[in-house]
């Protein structure tokens, strides 16, 4: 209630979210889709945003690590199941059934190569009190690094996972929902749910958000803050990994600079939300994916990010700690 409370206390803000429901009356179609892509952004920018609240910098790499993580849940399914093309899909999905089988595959090693990286960079710039803009600047160059490296392994063609065609559900009000799409969906906001049961009903959730207020504090009372930090890294590369898998699927394509551009929303989502408040990149997520979609009903969909600053614009102007942000905590 607090924070529907927080929502609404603006009134321009209130102003703002009539004029979504409004135009969203005159192509309810758009704001399906807006709500369905805006549930992968949200996965993605809840990562974003947890990096940020306990290790205050900017994980530039962030869009890399989900892109990477398509490529390589592609190459495990085609070492594993070579004939993955021939096979079923899923249901009413494009998909192929080797696919369920590689997420997890891909979304566990990922978020290992996350903790690697903080183990062998982020770690030793802690130690020299790096500041955080320094930091950042390290993992744009890592984020660099990895769309190199996605370069020189898989080549700069665009690549998709094995699918078959599928029609669109037809639903009332001209509403048609590619089940893909709808899948990505459900599955964005059943690991999203976890996540914030992990944060606010576990032991773990608890001292990451001790590590968050006050680390120093935090190492006094005992909780071992380095290893939190793992903790937070993985679960950072595991929802990046997930959100990459999932929005390469919805899309049924996969190229080089595909988390590059998701950057872009997903940072929007992290600022409107407040940053480093997941739940609040969550609530982002959804306005970003909204407002970008019912754009597109009046103007050309190559300009959708200057719609995210746009509304980046607004939301700061109006509450400049974002939508659900405090100047004390993060959480």
């Amino acid at each position: 209630m607090k924070q529907l409370y927080i929502l609404l206390d603006n009134k321009i803000l209130a102003l703002i979210i009539i004029a979504i429901c409004f135009a969203s009356l005159l192509k309810p179609w758009l704001l399906i889709n807006g709500i369905l892509i805006g549930s992968l952004y949200s996965l993605g920018a809840i990562g974003l945003s947890l990096i940020y609240g306990n290790l205050k910098f900017a994980n530039m790499a962030h869009g890399d690590f989900m892109t990477l993580s398509a490529y390589l849940a592609l190459t495990i399914m085609m070492f594993l199941f070579p004939n993955s093309e021939n096979s079923s899909s899923v249901g009413p999905f494009t998909f192929k059934y080797e696919l369920l089988v590689v997420i997890p595959l891909a979304v566990i090693i990922i978020g290992l190569m996350a903790v690697v990286f903080d183990k062998l960079i982020f770690k030793k710039l802690r130690r020299l009190n790096a500041t955080s803009a320094a930091i950042a600047l390290c993992s744009l160059g890592l984020a660099v690094g990895l769309r190199g490296l996605i370069q020189f392994i898989w080549g700069t063609d665009s690549k998709s996972f094995p699918r078959e065609s599928k029609m669109f559900w037809d639903l009332p009000f001209r509403i048609k929902i590619p089940p893909d799409m709808f899948f990505c969906a459900v599955v964005a906001i059943v690991i999203a749910t976890i996540f914030y049961f992990v944060l606010f009903k576990t032991t773990l959730g608890k001292t990451i958000r001790a590590t968050s207020d006050n680390p120093d504090l935090a190492r006094i009372t005992g909780i071992n803050t380095d290893r939190i930090i793992l903790y937070i890294w993985f679960i950072g590369g595991i929802l990046a990994a997930t959100a990459g898998i999932l929005i390469s699927v919805q899309q049924a394509l996969i190229t080089p600079v595909m988390g590059w551009k998701i950057l872009i929303p997903l940072f929007a989502s992290v600022i409107v939300g407040g940053i480093g408040n997941p739940i609040g990149a969550l609530l982002g997520g959804i306005l970003i994916g909204i407002t970008g979609e019912l754009a597109t009903g009046w103007i050309n969909p190559s300009y959708k990010p200057a719609v995210y600053f746009f509304v980046l614009l607004i939301v700061l102007l109006l509450r400049p700690n974002g939508i659900l942000g405090s100047k004390g905590r993060q959480f």
